[in-house]
Formats: C-alpha cells, structure tokens, sequence
C-alpha cells in the first residue's frame, strides 16, 4: 500500500485521517480512507461499503460520530468511483465489467484493515450500493462480527414496465457491443450537483446536502455521472441472485427511510421476510441517505447500528 490524498478540507473527519492506494487481485488500484478510534477506548472497526458515485471523503463526519463511540472507519473508493480506478475512457460513466468484481475491493479492503492493524473486531456498515455488495461478500463469509445496511439496493425503484423495458436494453446493448453508454435518462453531471435541493431524493437536511455539493465542487475528480448500461444489467442480475441466496447468521440491522425513492422498499422486505434472525427499522422522515440526515435523523441510525454491534 502507497499513502493517497484525502481531501480533509471538505471531509470534516476527524484528526488522523488518512488514504491509501491498494491493489486488488485482479489488479484494479482502488482508495481506501481511514480515520482513528481517537482518544477513546476502542471497540473495533467498522468497514463501510458506499454507494454509487460515492467517495471516502462523504464520511467524514460518519467518522466523527464513530471516534466518539471508539470506533475507527475504513471507507472504500470501489472501483469506478472517487478516486479509484476509472474504467472507461469517459471517466463520468459508473462502469463495472462484472458486479462480483466488486469483491476483490472488498477482499482488498479487509486485507488493508489487518495490515494497517486497526482494531479488531470488524463491522460492517454499507449503503445503497454497498448494501448489494455487502450482502454478497457476508453470503461469501466476510469476516465481520456484525453488518448494518443503510437502504440497501436489494432492488431497484422502477415500475414494472420501465423495468422491462431496461432490462431489455441492457442486455441488448451487451450484444451490440453499447454496454459502455450511460443508461437511459443519465448523463455526465454528479446528481449532487445537477439536482437542486428542493425534493432531493437523497437528504431533507440542506446542511448536509451543502456538505455532499462542496465536496464534489471542490473536488471535481470526485464526482460521477450516470452508470453505464452494463452496470446496469449486471446489477440487475446481482439483485436476482441475492433474492434467493443463502442469509448468514450473524446480527444484523436492515434500515430505510421512510420516504425512500430510490431503492425499492419491497425488496428489502422482502428480503426481511426470510431473514428473521435481522433487525429491521423504517426511519420517520429519512430520504434516501440517512447517515447524511438530519441530525436527529443521523443519531437515530447510529444508536440503531450501534445496538446490532453489540455497543
């Protein structure tokens, strides 16, 4: 591992933070950003698995919460994405070859956490995204004591017929050799930035909302635009697999917001249904990314999270 940049001044961590280039087996250089348990008494480490289009730097302030609950975070840059190795020649376009490449970052991740020597026990914490490939890496036996999902990406917010109809074109655009296009109603511009605050479908909190904007105006090498089409079918394809793949044991903490417009709520109850040893709670008032809510919003999540660790 090689030290990265970390862009404190829009992260708001908290003192000692730090990034790394890391190597995955397949050979895609991927960023990890880690931030110390503090002065506290340590309790572990937690291992967070973000969503689409996001970067180490949008948790800084997650890892605040965290130091003063004596736990250190390692956040990802899974490839695509941040400040990781971008896949396509237009560098705005989430792109994935196979969704279980994915993977290897984890693995990589883990294999950083042990040879850094953060704390042990490890957590999991995944969002969105992450969510799908958390859930896929603790089906594959991801060494964590305890795993919390922030609106998992299960399944995806579409009606039946828009459903059909990407479906249809991505696997199309696979044989026609397209699969690198954005997907249909996406394009180059992050949505933090394209998207005005009013009826956002990520945050009711306008601070933190602001907080999301500068970073990426700051920084523009960490935005992303729209997924291509092949991530797009192999995310819909991962979702089906995980519909009916075997569910681990470990304690878990499955969290949505109630105004979620994003994933589809009816996969993750789905996914409850047959998963009755987790915990599942429905945030009043959340939008989308609850760990960027309100204050209030935010505490709610965490103290949630912190239970299913065992804290």
């Amino acid at each position: 591992m090689q030290s990265a940049p970390l862009y404190a001044d829009v992260a708001d961590g908290p003192p000692g933070g730090q990034a790394f280039w890391c190597r995955t087996e397949d050979g895609v250089r991927i960023r990890l950003g880690v931030w110390p348990n503090g002065p506290h008494r340590s309790h572990g480490t937690v291992l967070l698995l973000p969503g689409r289009s996001e970067y180490v730097e949008k948790y800084g302030r997650l890892a605040r919460d965290l130091a003063r609950h004596g736990l250190a975070l390692l956040a990802v840059d899974f490839r695509g994405q941040g400040l990781a190795d971008r896949l396509l020649a237009d560098r705005n376009i989430g792109h994935v070859g196979r969704f279980t490449d994915y993977q290897f970052d984890v693995a990589a991740a883990l294999q950083a956490a042990r040879a850094l020597g953060l704390p042990e026990p490890f957590f999991l914490l995944a969002h969105s995204m992450g969510g799908c490939i958390g859930l896929r890496a603790l089906v594959g036996g991801l060494a964590v004591r305890a795993a919390a999902f922030s609106a998992p990406m299960w399944g995806m917010n579409l009606n039946p017929a828009l459903r059909l109809v990407v479906s249809t074109l991505a696997k199309l655009a696979r044989l026609s050799g397209l699969a690198a296009r954005y997907a249909p109603g996406t394009g180059p511009v992050s949505y933090v930035i394209s998207a005005p605050f009013a009826d956002n479908v990520l945050t009711s909190d306008p601070d933190m909302f602001a907080y999301m904007q500068a970073q990426v105006r700051t920084h523009p090498e960490l935005g992303l635009g729209g997924p291509s089409l092949n991530w797009l079918h192999e995310a819909l394809g991962e979702m089906r697999y995980l519909r009916s793949a075997p569910l681990p044991g470990l304690p878990v903490l499955t969290a949505i917001g109630q105004c979620e417009r994003v994933i589809d709520p009816g996969a993750v109850h789905a996914m409850m249904a047959r998963w009755p040893a987790a915990r599942f709670q429905l945030i009043e008032g959340s939008e989308h990314e609850m760990i960027m809510e309100t204050p209030a919003i935010r505490a709610r999540f965490l103290q949630a999270a912190l239970q299913v660790f065992g804290l």
